[in-house]
């Protein structure tokens, strides 16, 4: 959700009602790909209190991997919700690693006081999003376009 809420609201607010994307189409399958063989050696995928999925480097990182960093904020949202989890309800304290394979880019992420206060405006963005009876106005963006959800907003 906390992605969702970055790239699209209207987008989450679909989701939250079950609303699901075609998994199989080729944009998820080639992020999946990326994801399943980035960094295998090295990582670790571990499932906590069956909410989180998060992958741990060999170091104790955390890891989110991307096919682009085309959209790098909802990535670095997503990563950073992980830290504060861990955080705030498990009292682990982690640094994250943002790493974009195709480009081979990768980038530390750190929890700070300023990423922690934009997660938790996050958190409560998202839980107003989906509290909402009706999914948010339209709203263009450059990447419409490319939606799973395209035929929910613009036919």
């Amino acid at each position: 959700m906390i992605q969702y809420y970055h790239v699209c609201r209207r987008e989450l607010w679909f989701m939250s009602r079950g609303i699901d994307i075609d998994r199989e189409a080729t944009n998820i399958q080639r992020g999946a790909h990326v994801d399943e063989t980035s960094y295998q050696d090295r990582r670790h995928s571990y499932q906590i209190n069956g909410r989180l999925q998060l992958d741990v480097l060999d170091s104790g990182d955390v890891m989110e991997v991307k096919v682009s960093s085309a959209l790098e904020k909802p990535a670095r949202m997503q990563l950073l919700y992980y830290l504060w989890y861990l955080d705030e309800v498990l009292d682990i304290e982690r640094d994250g690693v943002l790493a974009y394979p195709r480009e081979r880019t990768r980038e530390t992420v750190e929890l700070d006081e300023e990423a922690r206060e934009e997660v938790e405006a996050t958190v409560r963005g998202i839980l107003n999003t989906v509290e909402q009876e009706a999914p948010p106005e339209l709203e263009k963006k450059p990447y419409c376009d490319a939606c799973l959800y395209q035929e929910f907003c613009w036919v």
